[in-house]
């Protein structure tokens, strides 16, 4: 049969389990499995199937997580970091928490638009290094897969992220970092702090490439 989402967290191990299994994990914390908070919760689950979504209504479990009643918390592998809703008020429906969850879910890689920028801005970690790309290129789906294996070099300490040029608000990244569509595909290392930033401009993604790029920055 299949999985059944969200998935039921009844102690502190599997909870434990659960969360650092998943890149980005959305848990319900709840006295009531069956209130209408978790219902609006269990609608969420069902409207993203790619994040890993677990409900707890263990005293335990909450205690241990630190969490008052009818809280929806994102775990975030990326930049170790969690991220707490309160859904005890009377407005909060399953289209805030989609959104919220939306907003806060930064992965490996994350794809940057509207929605994203939010959860990139508020990351602890303020090295960002962009590839800004074609995603409709035949090429991408290599590119992604070294980009991605470099991503896990830098765990913790850099952001990566996709800047896919035929999204039309990425135009601005692109103008900022003064690149045209016929230097792509670029890389861009940026630090957020004080926008100190170096482009480097490839023919071909390989991790080696990334790796060195990075290193070299962070010296």
């Amino acid at each position: 049969s299949t999985a059944e989402k969200p998935v039921l967290l009844n102690n502190t191990t599997f909870a434990e389990a659960f969360i650092s299994n998943a890149e980005v994990a959305a848990i319900g914390f709840f006295q009531e499995p069956e209130s209408p908070e978790a219902s609006q919760f269990r609608l969420a689950a069902s409207r993203i199937p790619e994040v890993a979504f677990g409900l707890s209504t263990s005293p335990t479990v909450l205690s241990h997580y630190s969490v008052v009643a009818n809280t929806v918390t994102l775990f975030r592998r990326v930049d170790n970091d969690r991220r707490d809703l309160d859904i005890n008020s009377k407005d909060i429906d399953a289209e805030k928490i989609t959104r919220f969850i939306r907003m806060n879910e930064l992965r490996l890689v994350t794809e940057y638009n509207p929605v994203t920028a939010i959860g990139v801005m508020q990351s602890s970690l303020q090295l960002n290094l962009l590839l800004i790309t074609d995603k409709m290129s035949p090429k991408h789906p290599k590119q992604m897969r070294r980009y991605r294996a470099a991503a896990e070099l830098f765990k913790g300490k850099i952001l990566f992220i996709l800047v896919d040029i035929n999204l039309k608000s990425n135009e601005r990244v692109m103008s900022f970092f003064k690149l045209k569509k016929s230097q792509l595909p670029a890389l861009v290392i940026f630090h957020a702090t004080n926008e100190e930033h170096d482009v480097l401009t490839l023919d071909e993604v390989s991790v080696e490439r990334v790796q060195d790029f990075c290193s070299r920055f962070l010296q």
